[in-house]
Parts: C-alpha cells; structure tokens; sequence
C-alpha cells in the first residue's frame, strides 16, 4: 500500500500515543505467526488429528495472509484507512476467539484463514498511520519501532506460545488476542483518523465507477490453493502416482490458473498483482533469495520444535527457550547493518554474507545428534535468524533502489506477497521433507536388521537382561519391540537432518544469484531499517 507522509492528522494526540496504539495489532498478526509454532503436537492430540494435518494451522493462515495482501491497498483506499484498520482488528480479534473454541481441526483451519486475512491488512495500515502521523524527520524513528514490534513478535511467539500451552492449555495460544484486540479496537477507535488528503482521494474515487479486478484475485486465489494444498498432501495421496487424480488435477489447476494470471494481469489497468516490477533485475533477483530464505526460515522453525518434542523430550516451553535467544541477536544485528548501509556499503555483499551465515546454521544443525545438549540447539538457531536478520535491510535497498517511483507501491505488495507465500511453502515442505526422508532411513536401517546379525542378537540379549519374566516368548517380543523403537527414532533424527541439510544448500546456492544483481549502494541520508 503506498502512502503519503504529511502533516499530522491526529490533532493534539502525542504521535508517540498513536504510535504506541497501531503496533499493538502489528505486534499481534506477527506474533500468530509464530506462536502457534511449538504448540502444534498439543493442537493436533486436542483434535484427535495427526500432526501432519496439524500443519495447515500454519500453512493456512500464510496462505490467506498472501491472497489478501495484494489487495490491501485498494481495499483501504474506498473504505477509507481508518474504517479498513478498525475492520481487520474486529475480524481479527474474532477469529482469534472462535480459533480458541474451535471443537475440529476444519472449524480451526477455517477461522485460521478468516484471521489470516483479517491480519493481512494490519501492517500495511499500521505503517501508513506511522509515516502520516510523525513528521518526516522522525519517520525513521516511527519506523524502527514498527520494525521492533515486527522483529520482537516472532521472538517471543514460541517462548510465549510455550509457556501458555504447559500453564494452560493450546487454546489460550488463540484466546490472548481476544483481550489485546478488543484494547487496541477501542484506542484505535478513539485516537485515529483518517489524514486530509486521504478523505479528499476516497471522495474522488466515489465519483468514479468501481474497477475491481475480480478475475486477477480469482485466478490468484486458485493458484495459492492448488500450490498449498499439492504441498501438504501431495506425500500422503503419492504425488503424481495418486490413483484418484487429485494431485494431476491440482497441477493442471495450478499450472493454468499461473499462466492465465500473468497473462491477465499484464494486460489489466489496475491489476492485483502487478507483474511489471520483475522487468528490473535488481528487484527479481532480490524476490527469488526472499521468497526461498523465508521458506528456508519457516521449514527450519517447524522442523526444530517437531524435532525438540519428539526425540529430545522437551516440552512446549522448553522448545520455545530454544528457539527464542536467535531473536535477542537479530535484534542486535539489525542496527549494526543499517550503519553499514548508511555508511556506503554495496547491499550486495551484505545480503551474501547473510545467506551463507544462514546456510552455516542449517549445516550445523543438520551435524547435530541426539546426546547433545540444549545450547548446542541454541548456537546453530542463532546463527539461521542472524543470517536472515542481515538480508532485509540489504534486500530492501537492493530491490527498490532501481524500481521506478510508479512502480514502487506494486513492488512493495509482490515483495509482501512472495515473502508470505514462501513461509507457507517452506512450512509444506518441511513436512513432506520429513515424511520422505523418514521412510527412506527407515528401510535403509532396516536392512541388515536380522537375527543374523551378530550386533542385533547382543542388543537384544542386553534388553531382554533388564527385564524380569519367566516367558521366553515374551522376552524375545519385548527385545525386537525395542529394537523397532530405536529404529524409528534414529531413521527420525535422520529425517530431520536431511531437512536441516537441504535447507544449507538452498541458502547457500541464493548466494550464487548475488553477483547477477547492479551495484546496490543506498543514497546519502536514507533511513535503512529493518522493515
């Protein structure tokens, strides 16, 4: 959504007040993104469904999250900015409650994608509100408080999101927005207004017939669904060799609503996804590392918690303080890279070593085994959100330093776009990794697991010694059981490297399309921050 900074709209209200106000729910659509995280196996036990189902928790609310976004703009323009804001937190705050109620996984999918769609709105808006209400030379400061509310969120999400799940239960996860929201709806009511110069463009806009592009978000629609829902349960219905066709179907689907949207929206007016930007190198080049390093991010934050649960034993709490000391150093990093950018440093080679820090932390993750402790978990996490915490400032200069002005507002919701839906297919793809790769150790170990096997008959003389039963039948089950156990834990472990593994080389083969980018060098007195 592109805005406008003028003079402050809002009266004699401190800015600081306002500001306070629109990042509570900036803070809270963040937050859910991650929160939910380390909760997922409690979800899933509470709904009697598997945990693979239990990943479309995640996935759905990206996915909704990525459809609305493109049409932020248009749809704060004829509502007016205010009323849209006011809107998106009621919506918001309400499915976060009927997400606490839901008594299926569907009823909780279905509200996750009414909240994901509620929520796609709240930053956009938030940042407009910021950059009309402070004078120009206080944006920087409005936006780097927007970028620590962003950045704060999903640090303390799975912290927090452990915590209530182990004290209470996963439901108050949803049910903590419910309060927020309904503080942050009634100061948003009373403190905010719509700027001049935003009353004046939604009266002309009224005078003008309505052009929507219905067919655009349509065709969008249907390829975001066909591409999450082949992801998540292409593994369970066999891929391409699914006897009933929904995954051929689904491809086909998605292969022809893609190239009827390109070809749709190259020739609309006002298109919802406007393709045009990616004519400019610098801001294709910078769509592909985001799209696949927030993938890499989001398949690596739910791949680690399956994995601390799981095999380690450690609970919702726990995975969470795992996880949550990477954000106290993004949080540090982002300063230092802002000074560096300011201070002429070429973007590129920021956004290099960004990726391949992150590729080292995937590495070392994918080193790791079962007899280690909690900080050799906390070390290579660090290193994947400090990697990534030094691309975005880099990325944004690159990408937009060459777009033009025009064009800059569409680029802004296709970058958006694409950095949500990739967090939604690095989800996906988590799982399916996991799946695949389990099955694959599984069998492999499997195969000189015999009573041939001299090493297989002492395991086993070991665990039938610990237990006390006159019946050898008995003994001899309870031996192979835990063998069997052993195996699916290490075929398991192994999965979950593999996933760490390929993660490495994703990020690290982003590292090669640097080079293929312009110098990219901020100008002299720009404000570089993180969001």
């Amino acid at each position: 959504m592109t805005v406008l900074a003028v003079s402050r709209p809002h009266g004699a209200t401190n800015p600081w007040v306002v500001a306070a106000i629109v990042v509570v729910p900036t803070f809270m659509e963040v937050l859910d993104t991650t929160i939910a995280v380390v909760a997922l196996r409690y979800i899933a036990g509470g709904l009697s469904a598997t945990v693979d189902d239990g990943e479309w928790v995640l996935t759905s609310y990206l996915a909704a999250n990525a459809i609305i976004l493109p049409i932020t703009g248009w749809l704060s323009a004829h509502l007016g900015r205010r009323t849209y804001f006011l809107l998106s937190i009621g919506v918001f705050t309400l499915a976060s409650g009927l997400c606490g109620i839901a008594t299926s996984l569907n009823q909780l999918i279905f509200f996750r994608v009414i909240q994901g769609l509620a929520g796609g709105g709240l930053q956009p808006c938030s940042q407009g509100v910021l950059l009309d209400t402070f004078p120009r030379e206080k944006q920087g400061m409005a936006m780097t408080l927007f970028g620590l509310a962003a950045l704060t969120a999903p640090v303390v999400g799975p912290t927090l999101g452990g915590w209530i799940t182990d004290q209470y239960s996963w439901r108050w996860v949803f049910l903590i927005n419910v309060p927020v929201g309904l503080l942050a709806l009634a100061a948003c009511y009373t403190k905010l207004q719509d700027p001049d110069y935003l009353v004046t463009a939604r009266m002309e806009l009224r005078k003008r017939p309505i052009r929507f592009d219905l067919v655009g978000l349509s065709l969008l629609v249907i390829v975001v669904v066909c591409w999450e829902v082949m992801l998540s349960k292409g593994q369970e219905w066999d891929w391409l060799s699914d006897p009933f066709w929904r995954v051929q179907t689904l491809v086909i689907l998605f292969g022809v609503g893609l190239i009827g949207l390109i070809l749709w929206e190259l020739r609309h007016r006002s298109p919802v996804v406007n393709f045009r930007p990616l004519g400019e190198r610098n801001f294709a080049t910078c769509c592909i590392i985001v799209f696949f390093a927030f993938a890499v991010l989001y398949g690596a934050s739910t791949s680690l918690p399956g994995l601390l649960q799981s095999l380690f034993g450690y609970d919702a709490l726990r995975a969470g303080l795992v996880m949550s000391p990477a954000g106290l150093f993004s949080l540090l990093a982002m300063p230092a890279i802002g000074l560096l950018l300011g201070r002429g440093t070429d973007a590129r080679w920021l956004l290099a070593t960004g990726l391949m820090v992150m590729a080292a932390g995937n590495y070392w993750m994918s080193q790791m085994n079962l007899d280690i402790s909690p900080d050799q978990v906390v070390w290579p996490r660090i290193l994947v959100v400090l990697g990534l915490s030094m691309c975005f400032a880099p990325a944004n200069v690159a990408a937009y330093l060459y777009t033009p002005l025009e064009l800059r507002g569409a680029a802004v919701g296709l970058l958006s776009l694409l950095r949500n839906e990739g967090g939604s297919v690095g989800t996906s793809l988590a799982q399916t990794l996991h799946e695949r790769r389990d099955q694959f150790h599984t069998l492999r170990l499997g195969e000189n697991l015999d009573p041939l096997n001299s090493a297989v008959t002492s395991f086993i003389g070991q665990v039938q010694s610990q237990f006390v039963t006159a019946d050898p039948t008995a003994l001899q089950q309870l031996g192979w059981r835990a063998l069997e156990n052993l195996r699916q834990q290490q075929a398991s472990a192994l999965a979950y490297f593999d996933c760490f593994w390929i993660f490495a080389i994703v990020t690290l083969a982003l590292v090669f399309a640097v080079p293929l980018m312009k110098r990219s060098v901020a100008e002299k007195g720009t404000h570089v921050g993180g969001e």
